[in-house]
């Protein structure tokens, strides 16, 4: 367990320091033409905050701080990063949804807490609508991996092989994620539907903690983001299928689910920038200019592309998208039979 905390705290370190990297090439004499037309001398006149709702070294907080770095530089201001964990989310968000509307508080986040969230849990502190698109930035596929131990021992060398361990023991497959209710849990909860097999979902504080436990072998399985590839490459999971319809170009040997016999199964997830509902057109015109010469910067993007795919959308494009998304996850969370307090 502690070789793999540290393995994980290693990579998040060389993470940081290429991000330092980029960042520093991304210089603020490049980033401020973007954002001079119609400048707004008005904001920003003080510093920005800007809301992660996940734990610090998750995916989420490392492209918060990709984003913070060149908003800094650009903007003349700082903009700090608060992790502000719990709930799945709930916590942080609903933290930004009752933010004045000002360009002074932004929340980087992923598709499960904008768009199930507030579907799935009874209390939830927010809606959809209380929030402002601004862009989404990286999207990807998740991996199922499987701790290769306890892969080995149960000859698990399939998806197949997976499904027919979880139909001879049934709820002996545990599986982690984030928390419950995250778009992990629902994925890996339609899958065990699909195949018809009981499996039994383990919540953990953060993705980073799941998939330490897999690695330790405190469970067996995870659907995990791209943080998981050098863990593949080194032996230390192994990867039976991806939720996207397409191979990953970085597992080209790993099938997708659809092609292992489960049709019309296709997941991903997306990360990216919102601000409460109300902020003024012409900031988030600044804010999504600003992230797209981010963006634009060669190594920032080789950065963010080892995380998953960057998938620049401007505000209205990305409003579509969770308005797409929404009523696509809600169907979802009938058909489980998922609700939660």
């Amino acid at each position: 367990m502690r070789q793999a905390i540290s393995a994980t705290r290693r990579q998040i370190m060389m993470n940081a320091g290429k991000i330092a990297m980029a960042l520093t090439a991304a210089s603020s004499e490049a980033l401020l033409p973007a954002i001079a037309h119609g400048q707004d001398n008005s904001w920003p006149n003080k510093p920005l905050r800007m809301i992660v709702p996940f734990a610090a070294g998750s995916l989420t907080d490392l492209i918060a701080r990709i984003m913070s770095d060149g908003f800094t530089k650009a903007l003349g201001q700082p903009v700090v990063v608060e992790n502000k964990p719990g709930a799945n989310g709930l916590i942080g968000c609903g933290e930004v949804a009752r933010s004045a509307p000002d360009g002074y508080t932004l929340l980087v986040t992923n598709s499960s807490s904008i768009t199930i969230n507030p579907q799935l849990y009874a209390k939830s502190l927010y809606k959809t609508a209380d929030f402002t698109p601004i862009t989404e930035i990286v999207k990807s596929p998740f991996i199922l991996v499987v701790n290769p131990a306890w892969a080995q021992k149960n000859k698990i060398a399939t998806l197949n092989d997976l499904f027919e361990f979880a139909r001879a023991n049934p709820g002996a497959l545990s599986y982690g994620s984030a928390g419950p209710g995250n778009v992990a849990h629902l994925s890996y909860a339609m899958l065990s539907n699909r195949a018809k097999v009981q499996t039994t979902h383990v919540p953990y504080k953060g993705a980073g903690l799941a998939q330490m436990a897999v690695l330790s072998g405190e469970i067996q399985s995870v659907f995990d983001t791209w943080s998981a590839l050098p863990f593949i490459q080194a032996g230390k999971l192994k990867a039976l299928a991806v939720s996207s319809n397409q191979r990953m170009s970085q597992l080209p040997d790993v099938p997708t689910i659809e092609e292992t016999g489960m049709p019309d199964f296709n997941v991903t997830f997306w990360i990216g920038m919102v601000a409460p509902a109300g902020t003024p057109s012409h900031i988030v015109r600044k804010l999504f200019a600003l992230i797209q010469v981010i963006l634009d910067n060669p190594q920032a993007r080789a950065t963010l592309n080892s995380q998953g795919e960057v998938v620049l959308m401007d505000p209205l494009a990305f409003a579509k998208s969770i308005n797409h998304d929404v009523p696509a996850w809600a169907a979802v969370i009938q058909r489980e039979n998922l609700k939660l307090d």
